[in-house]
């Protein structure tokens, strides 16, 4: 028993040593199923883990094993194409291409981006939000990357602090998170002309996506106001989800949340908006008029995912591997949990 065990405490350093000389490249097919990234922090590395759909296969380090070779930290977000995967760390300004399948690189953008935050993809070209540098308001930019040579074409300056970004035909959808700041602006780019509108929405605005109405739905999060002498909270400003008809550019709807909740996480599916806030989990209709006061899960999430019937969420662990977990809506019991990515933060579900 002794010796078995030092066996496999030798086979885990080497999955999480730097040294690629004592990596067994492994290749695997990661169509289907679920990858959760991981930050990484001080600990170790960032890197993403791969659940099989019903759970029972769990592969640890997929890009590590792939390669032979660490992310590196902070690896902030994954975006998909066709045929590839764009997994971005922000500090070290590169975006790794990976074949989507098997994980193993086949390119890198690490040219002309500065703080790169998280990707869309159109065709052949790759839209990345990036911060420039962080404490400066007035350097921020969509990077537009040719995919077919991964080099960074043109730049599109926007207002301070982007983050997520989506598309709809040829116009793309920015929240303004606000980096190290703060901001309350959604930004709409014309891929035709670059041309940027604003819209404005509460402080921090943070995910979105379109609804069946194929009206843009924005979560904000509100901001905390603190005394810059000793750092006491002074106020909050609200955060809301609020509906945007993007013909008209305008908030048509607005569900405030209460002062100092700040809502931190939404994903939608089915008609259904779930959301997180104050370590919980809601749900509401996409046409319900008022946010709803029922706890549907309680848990400390950093991210989270619906599908199926069920909702699958991180709660992360920054000086070691985090827990992911997984909930039957119907019952709202935990089905499932298991430890995963060091900060882990996203969940991709594949299928």
């Amino acid at each position: 028993m002794y010796k078995q065990l030092i066996i496999l405490l030798v086979v885990v350093f080497s999955l999480v040593s730097c040294h690629q000389d004592s990596i067994t490249l492994v290749e695997r097919d990661y169509t289907t199923g679920i990858l959760i990234s991981g930050e990484g922090s001080g600990a170790g590395t960032g890197s993403v883990t791969y659940l099989s759909s019903d759970q029972s296969a769990k592969h640890q380090f997929i890009y590590l094993s792939a390669n032979g070779v660490q992310l590196g930290t902070f690896l902030q977000s994954i975006a998909f194409s066709e045929i590839s995967a764009y997994i971005i760390v922000d500090n070290t300004n590169t975006i790794s291409v990976v074949d989507k399948s098997s994980f193993i690189k086949t390119g890198e953008i690490k040219e002309d981006l500065k703080t790169p935050r998280f990707m869309t993809v159109i065709g052949e070209k790759g839209y990345v939000t990036n911060w420039g540098d962080p404490y400066n308001t007035t350097d921020d930019f969509i990077a537009v990357v040719d995919l077919s040579n991964n080099k960074v074409e043109k730049t599109i300056s926007v207002g301070n602090g982007p983050e997520r970004i989506i598309s709809k035909g040829n116009k793309l959808y920015v929240s303004h998170k606000g980096a190290y700041g703060t901001n309350n602006i959604i930004s709409i780019i014309d891929t035709l002309s670059d041309s940027v509108s604003e819209i404005k929405v509460e402080d921090n605005p943070d995910e979105l996506f379109f609804n069946s109405h194929d009206n843009l739905v924005v979560l904000s999060e509100g901001n905390t106001i603190y005394n810059p002498t000793d750092w006491s909270i002074e106020g909050h400003t609200v955060g809301a989800i609020q509906t945007i008809d993007v013909t008209s550019n305008t908030v048509i709807s607005s569900l405030p949340f209460k002062e100092g909740e700040h809502p931190s996480l939404m994903v939608f599916d089915a008609g259904e908006i779930y959301y997180y806030a104050e370590g919980k989990v809601f749900k509401i209709n996409e046409n319900d008029e008022v946010l709803s006061a029922t706890v549907l899960i309680a848990q400390n999430l950093y991210g989270m995912d619906v599908k199926y019937g069920r909702l699958y969420g991180v709660e992360p662990n920054y000086t070691a591997q985090s827990s992911f977990y997984v909930f039957d809506l119907e019952t709202q019991e935990q089905t499932f949990t298991t430890k995963v990515a060091l900060g882990a933060s996203k969940i991709y579900l594949r299928d």
